[in-house]
């Protein structure tokens, strides 16, 4: 007969010390526990790293791609205003202020203002001097630099946009980066940024307040028919940007809270920062930031982004602190429950019965407790994606990433597969449709309206262009009488031709050719009828009234894709110039959609 192991035991019979059975049981437990334990914190470690490293990889690729798209709307914007000035046969002072009179803070925030530069000999500068007063600015007083009898760069018509220091008159040679950015842009015929520098219109700031600045210079040539310098160089346009101000206004909105920003130049070889963004959150030092360099117009720039403790919300919870903490309680509860069960078993029985039910309380709770912080997590990042009209970013991405997919893991992934990302980036194009759809019908309504002699015939012709490349498998039929020209803003004008051509082409007979007339006539009131007439699938009468409504779309429209936003805008920018707009069905098929724009609208 085998004996049973010796206990100590107290009065009452009770345990006091385990045998050996007993930590021959514990011990295992606990081992497995703890190492259990150390799994699950180590992997819920790596999650979180993982989750980080994930976030500031995509966060600077927005960051990147707002920065690249924000410099080449100012690139483009300045190229504009030097084809303009070369398309004049001869330049005066008010087709400047004309040509530059849209150029303001509120379209291109940070900018300092737009000068027109010309080459000019140091012999010659008198007689530089006196053309350009006759040219329509009579105050012109050119300021040769110190030192330099060579060539002189001067600007004899200045806009200023943010109102801060004198540009006329100034000699550019006085810079050397401003000197070497408007040579490289003369030799290469092409746009061209500057080192940074501290810009000579700046002079009379006070230290603090002068920024490292850079500009953009693109070259002009005379491109005017009668013009007697037809085809040669006639100077340079060029646009000065104060670093820190681009930097907040271009990525400000896009960083938030969650990034730090620092951009250096190194186009002269050395490195030099000139523009950071540092938001309230404190930076997170224990992850290294990303540099990466952003091409320039004939330049470099260096851009860091460091994260900051609001890159990732619910990362500070230190998942792992828990794992262990819940882990060792869990642990020690078993082995507890374990020895509670060898020493006596009613007893370990009843600790049982309430120890499970109170785990599994505890697990309710805390799957309830994760439940809901789900919930809000899920509203917050909503609320916030809506608060601060942050939509094209993250879309960005996606269109970004699916574009990478196809274009570098088409190869390795399956038929299937590839048409599942196919049909991943046809969705985040027709959302990114739908968002430009939605912000233009918003910014209609408010947007300040920049109004000038706008040529119809050129307008249309630059649409029909764009739109019909000959290659598609219907072969339009568009015929285009003599237009007027109106008064209008060009930008939301072309808008509504866009749209009413763009669904003249779009909503036509499937095995039939697009057929469309445009047409312009007087109007009673004095003002000017413009008609775009086609042969399409037609709208029925009774949303003749209600077609122009945002989101509403034709019956028989259904195959065609669209967000029933292009007319609602076209309704909304006409509305807005004063005119009226409207649709007639068209004898033989289609329709008749036409606006009218008041005198002077």
């Amino acid at each position: 007969m085998r004996s049973a192991p010796a206990v100590d035991t107290s009065p009452g019979g009770e345990p006091r010390r385990l045998g050996w059975r007993a930590l021959r049981i514990l011990v295992p437990i606990v081992a497995l526990g703890l190492v259990g334990t150390a799994l699950a914190a180590f992997a819920l470690g790596r999650t979180e790293e993982d989750r980080l490293d994930q976030a500031l990889n995509q966060q600077t690729a927005a960051v990147e791609q707002t920065l690249t798209a924000e410099l080449r709307r100012y690139s483009t914007s300045l190229q504009d205003l030097a084809g303009s000035v070369g398309a004049q046969s001869r330049l005066e002072g008010a087709e400047f202020n004309a040509i530059t009179a849209a150029t303001n803070r509120k379209r291109l925030p940070g900018a300092t203002g737009v000068d027109f530069v010309v080459p000019a000999g140091h012999a010659q500068s008198p007689a530089v001097q006196r053309f350009w007063r006759d040219a329509g600015n009579p105050g012109l007083r050119l300021r040769p630099a110190p030192g330099n009898t060579g060539e002189h760069l001067f600007v004899v018509m200045a806009h200023p946009i943010d109102g801060v220091g004198d540009a006329e008159g100034q000699d550019m040679t006085a810079s050397p980066e401003a000197t070497a950015a408007l040579h490289r842009a003369r030799d290469t015929g092409q746009i061209a940024i500057s080192a940074t520098y501290r810009l000579l219109r700046d002079a009379g700031l006070p230290a603090w307040q002068r920024q490292l600045s850079f500009v953009l210079v693109a070259p002009v040539y005379a491109t005017s028919p009668g013009a007697p310098d037809t085809g040669l160089f006639r100077g340079w346009m060029m646009m000065g940007l104060r670093g820190e101000n681009f930097l907040k206004e271009a990525i400000g909105r896009v960083a938030d809270d969650t990034v730090a920003v620092t951009l250096a130049d190194d186009t002269a070889g050395d490195t030099t920062q000139f523009g950071r963004w540092r938001p309230a959150a404190p930076i997170d030092r224990g992850r290294a930031a990303r540099t990466l360099t952003v091409a320039v117009p004939q330049g470099h720039w260096v851009l860091t982004v460091a994260p900051t403790d609001r890159l990732l919300p619910g990362t500070d919870l230190h998942l792992d602190v828990v794992a262990w903490a819940v882990g060792g309680l869990i642990t020690l509860l078993l082995a507890t429950l374990t020895g509670t069960v060898i020493t006596s078993r009613n007893r370990a029985l009843r600790r049982v019965d309430a120890a499970t039910a109170a785990l599994r309380d505890d697990i309710e709770r805390r799957e309830a407790v994760e439940l809901q912080l789900r919930q809000r997590e899920t509203e917050l990042v909503g609320f916030a994606g809506i608060v601060a009209h942050d939509l094209r970013s993250p879309l960005s991405r996606i269109i970004g990433y699916a574009d990478l997919l196809r274009d570098e893991a088409a190869g390795r992934l399956e038929p299937v597969h590839r048409d599942y990302l196919q049909r991943l980036y046809a969705g985040a194009q027709d959302m990114q449709s739908l968002i430009d759809d939605l912000l233009n019908y918003a910014t209609a309504d408010n947007r300040t309206l920049f109004t000038t002699q706008v040529d119809l015939n050129r307008l249309v012709a630059d649409v029909i262009r764009e739109r019909v490349n000959g290659q598609g498998a219907q072969q339009p039929k568009i015929v285009v009488w003599p237009l007027p020209s109106v008064e209008a803003d060009p930008t939301m004008l072309r808008q509504v031709v866009d749209n009413l051509i763009g669904n003249a082409l779009k909503y036509t007979p499937a095995g039939e050719d697009p057929c469309i007339e445009i047409t312009g006539h007087r109007a009673d009131c004095g003002g000017w009828h413009i008609e775009v007439a086609d042969r399409g699938i037609g709208v029925p009468d009774d949303q003749l009234e209600t077609i122009f409504e945002a989101f509403t779309r034709a019956r028989g429209s259904e195959r065609y894709q669209g967000t029933g936003l292009g007319l609602a805008i076209v309704h909304r920018v006409i509305e807005r110039h004063g005119g009226e707009v409207g649709v007639a069905p068209n004898p033989g098929g289609g329709s008749r959609f036409w606006f009218s724009l008041p005198p002077g609208a």
